[in-house]
Order: C-alpha cells, then structure tokens, then sequence
C-alpha cells in the first residue's frame, strides 16, 4: 500500500515539473555530423577513435585533462586554456546546454555570464556527449556552440584511459583529426605536433586597449590582463571597485598614481614570455606602496619579479578539488582548491628577502600563494588557485573582499596624511 502511494505521488511531482519546467531539449544533431569519424592522436603513440561533434576541422594542441565534474561552459571559455585540447574526465558532458552569453555593462556585470566572448581551447574531448540538455537558461547544445564558434570535438573515446596517460606521462601534444581522409591518414610525425607553449599566449588573448567598468566606484583598481576571466572583473565590480583593464605588457609606472591598488589577472601559456611584465612589476615593487594582488598567471609575475623561478609541471593542476594548505596568515581565507595551471613556482629555501609561501599544494607541495613579510611594508599577495571560480567552489572568493578592503584603507590613510600636511602652518623665513 505505501510503495504504491509513493509511487503516484512520485507521478504526481514529475507531471508537474514536466509542466513547468518542459521536458529535456534534444539537441537536434544531425545524422550526417554523427557519422563522421574522428581520430585523437598522441605525440606519446597513442591514438583513440570515436565520432566528431561540433567543428569538422582538424586541429593541433596541448592535450590536458580537467577533473571538474560541471562548469564545462566556463572551463571552455576560460583564456587560460588558449591552444589546448581539452579532455573532461567527467563521463557525460552537455547534457545542461549551453546559455545565451551575455550580460550588461554595470556595477554588478561585465557582459558576459560565461569567462570570455567565445570558447578558447582549441578541442574538446568526452567519452560521451549528451543529446539532450536540460537548464532553465540553455539556449543551445555544446554541439551547436562548438560549432558556431569553429571548434572540433570527439566523442565515445575512453577519456579514463587518456587521463591515465597523461597523468603517467605528463601533459603531451596532440592531433584531433576529423573526417574521413584525415583520420585514414597516418598519425603525425613527432616533429610535426604543434606546441601553443612556444607562442607568446598571453599577447593572443589580452586587450589591446584599456577600458573602465564601474567608473562610479569607489576605489580605483588597474587589471593587467594576462587573459583575465569575466569573473575576477565580476567579483571586482560587485564590491564596489571601479576597474580598468589594461593589457599586459602597459607602462602600469607611468600611470600608477591614478590607481588605488593592482590586480594581475590569470593566463594561458608559459610565464617566460611574461618577463616584460615581471621587470615591470619589480619596479613597482620599489616605488609604488599600494596593494597588489594576482591570481595563477598573476601570481607566477609577481614571483618572477620578486626573484623565485617559474617551471613547468608533469601534468599541472585543473580541476575544482585541489586541497591548499595555508602557511602564513591569510586573513579569513584558510584554504583553496579551484585550478587550471601548467607552471608553477619552485619552493626554495631560502625565500627571496621580504617574501613568505602563502598556500602549499597538500598533493604535490608545489607553491600556491605568496606573500610579501610584514617587514618589507609592502601588502602583495598572489595565490595560483581562482578564488572566484565561476561554479564554485567559492570558500575562497573573500580574498577580493580582503583585497579591496586594504585598497580602500590605504585610500583613506593617504587623504589623513594629505590632510594633515595641508593644514599644517606655513614656516615663513622673511
């Protein structure tokens, strides 16, 4: 009697959300891009086959893989994954769409809901591509986006057995061919695999001219954009800062004194073809002593400058489930996860003079924040995780909080001084 209670009762709850929510959308693949086959080749010799979804262009990249369970659409909007195939570990990926990306310009948005305009890795790799989607804001399939914005994808290959690989042998090139004639011919010649790394990523994906958001905020923050994502801006703006962003490599010295502190945002690629950046950046240090933070690329810049070397990892770290350890007083943040980075900072003992490690990597000890020391009188913080994840986890997210709040007490501290000298009488030697 009461298990066919339950059951009416669970046909009752479905018709309504069927009523008011609609059924799952399918995503209307056509038959002739289903059947079109598709070959992922690895630079190590391997090569996994399955069917093409999005694109039917060919591509060369960087394969990496991501243990992020959701947030597909972020992940593949996100800059830093510039000239990357990218491999979800997660088996069933689109299966919530993809929604209409756009936002306004305003004090609580930087017109778009997603990381950037358009999707960024070069590929996408699932072992299984969901054919219907369901989300109260989906507007399209990740078939269809991919392919309005010219980017392959394969599915029904073994992505467990990829990421075994890759976890084994390290990060490696790869090849995804797609078509007929592309994937009968023969896999690529070690010589001929493409690597993004020896291109200057950064330069593809900055701005090429500054822009303000929230010019009515109440402290002015300058954002070197080494590939900002929409949501470092988004978490800036929404607490107030009026935010310009400049491209990476601007004179930041020759305008400094108009800002009340310096964010560096992330970016793809390798660090080293950020040093222009980083000599910069050294200056500031020495001139400037106003708060500065940065994030994953940001945080390598601000390392690079104070004197510690960047190198590149095995596999890197990408994923929402990364467990930091916090060394140093971190205000109200005690540890962070979210990832997507190839380079890192050596560890070495001891620090360059006037700095302290902030967070370490639990997995690997790579080194996860710096710090300047309480004696050097400087407040630099930069720290690889993202502490504004777009789909969480956000425990972290405060640091912008934290950040903004000693702009804004600097701000305030420098007009009591201003104040007080200009009242101070005048000594007259007549």
């Amino acid at each position: 009697m009461l298990s066919s209670i339950a059951r009416q009762r669970t046909v009752l709850l479905y018709t309504r959300s069927s009523i008011f929510r609609g059924l799952a959308t399918h995503t209307s693949i056509p038959s002739t891009t289903r059947s079109i086959p598709a070959v992922l080749h690895l630079k190590t010799g391997q090569s996994f086959t399955g069917k093409s979804f999005g694109s039917t262009k060919s591509i060369f990249g960087e394969t990496v893989f991501s243990t992020s369970i959701t947030s597909y659409t972020e992940s593949m909007t996100d800059p830093s994954y510039r000239g990357q195939i990218l491999v979800f570990t997660t088996p069933l990926i689109g299966n919530y769409g993809v929604p209409a990306n756009s936002a306004p310009y305003d004090s609580h948005d930087v017109g778009v809901i997603l990381e950037s305009q358009g999707i960024q890795c070069s590929a996408v790799v699932v072992a299984d591509l969901a054919e219907r989607f369901s989300h109260h804001s989906a507007v399209e399939s990740l078939h269809s986006w991919c392919l309005r914005h010219d980017v392959p994808g394969i599915t029904g290959v073994d992505t467990r057995a990829i990421t075994r690989i890759l976890r084994d042998q390290g990060t490696t090139l790869g090849r995804l061919a797609v078509g007929e004639e592309d994937v009968a011919a023969p896999a690529p010649t070690a010589d001929e695999y493409w690597d993004p790394t020896t291109e200057n990523l950064v330069e593809q994906v900055s701005v090429r001219e500054p822009y303000t958001l929230n010019p009515s905020g109440d402290v002015r923050i300058a954002v070197l954009d080494f590939g900002a994502k929409a949501n470092i801006l988004r978490s800036l703006v929404r607490r107030g800062a009026s935010c310009t962003v400049l491209p990476w490599n601007h004179d930041f010295n020759a305008i400094r004194d108009q800002f009340d502190g310096l964010f560096l945002s992330n970016g793809p690629g390798d660090p080293a073809h950020c040093m222009e950046a980083a000599m910069q950046l050294r200056r500031t240090f020495e001139e400037w002593d106003k708060p500065i933070f940065g994030i994953c690329m940001g945080h390598q810049v601000i390392g690079m400058a104070a004197g510690l070397e960047a190198y590149r990892m095995t596999f890197g770290n990408r994923g929402h489930n990364q467990p930091v350890l916090a060394l140093a007083s971190s205000g109200s943040i005690k540890a962070g996860r979210v990832q997507n980075h190839q380079y890192a900072l050596k560890l070495q003992d001891p620090f360059p003079d006037g700095w302290e490690p902030f967070f370490i990597n639990c997995n690997d000890s790579s080194v996860e924040g710096i710090k300047s020391t309480p004696q050097s009188g400087r407040r630099i913080w930069g720290v690889q995780f993202h502490p504004e994840s777009a789909g969480g986890p956000l425990d972290t997210i405060e640091m912008f909080t934290d950040f903004l709040r000693e702009c804004r007490d600097q701000k305030f501290h420098n007009r009591v001084i201003e104040s007080n000298t200009s009242n101070q009488p005048h000594q007259s030697f007549l």
